[in-house]
């Protein structure tokens, strides 16, 4: 096997969550159509705290939002107001424009809570980039599953493992979370041209290499590689088909064209964008 690239995350905080981004870096822009990956850490809330993300924009992209532990308020410019539990997907297309807020919901707020889970971006394709934003909820019994000699594999978007998620991704993709009791096996196939793997827990073997937590390991193009849980472990594959061209990201914004971002910052710091309904306050634009 050709040596992976292995990707070390930055720390860094949301609006008060602690996360580790190890995408984008330099080593790495992208992999398939995912180019953001934040894993939110396990955070105790105590009553009357929270997660409170107001209101802020995107472009050229979709977030999804997936959760381990707790619960998240998405409300967007569409009018969507949603609580997303463990399991679920929360997928937004932003298009030419949408703005949303991520907050804890307010009773969750008052009693307490445990946030752990991940927030991804996948870039559009250019011929979409532009296009309508749009919201979509999926209950996490929605999402097929393969669960056979101790390995566990949802599917959350695309495809692979002989699975389809109902997610409407936009580009050949795909995004699994994957429960291996220890001792066994599973392969990766090179079904998709770009893939890399994040070990959440646990002592993981990569075709007898361990893996460290908490990295992200792009995985060699075209070949298939076999993963060994030396002991139960949680990971996360993503992947799918390479961008259809380079993107620049600029905050929250996402484009080919570096036009497209100049021209969403000047519409959000003259207050020319959707808003979410019976939002009053948000994030402005960074110097």
């Amino acid at each position: 096997m050709s040596s992976p690239l292995v990707i070390r995350p930055r720390a860094e905080s949301v609006e008060g969550q602690p996360i580790l981004r190890p995408l984008p870096s330099a080593q790495c822009r992208s992999v398939g159509p995912f180019v953001f990956f934040d894993h939110m850490l396990e955070t105790d809330y105590a009553p009357g705290s929270g997660v409170d993300i107001r209101q802020h924009p995107h472009i050229g992209l979709s977030t999804l939002t997936y959760l381990f532990e707790g619960q998240i308020q998405h409300k967007d410019s569409l009018g969507s107001d949603q609580r997303v539990l463990p399991g679920d997907v929360s997928w937004m297309t932003a298009g030419a424009g949408v703005a949303h807020v991520e907050r804890t919901p307010a009773q969750v707020f008052e009693e307490g809570s445990r946030l752990h889970g991940l927030q991804v971006w996948l870039a559009s394709p250019q011929a979409d980039e532009q296009g309508p934003a749009s919201y979509s909820h999926h209950p996490a019994a929605s999402l097929p599953v393969s669960d056979s000699l101790g390995v566990r594999i949802c599917l959350i978007a695309g495809t692979g493992f002989c699975l389809a998620s109902p997610v409407p991704v936009l580009s050949p993709t795909l995004y699994a979370h994957v429960q291996m009791q220890a001792a066994t096996t599973l392969t990766v196939p090179a079904e998709h041209a770009q893939r890399a793997l994040y070990l959440l827990e646990g002592e993981l073997l990569l075709d007898s290499d361990a893996v460290e937590p908490c990295s992200l390991v792009v995985l060699p193009e075209g070949e298939d590689v076999v993963l060994y849980a030396e002991q139960a472990c949680q990971l996360m594959l993503i992947g799918g088909a390479p961008l259809d061209g380079p993107r620049r990201m600029n905050w929250n914004f996402v484009a080919s064209d570096p036009a497209l971002i100049e021209q969403a910052r000047a519409r959000w710091a003259a207050g020319d964008w959707p808003a979410v309904p019976g939002e009053h306050t948000r994030i402005e634009l960074p110097r």
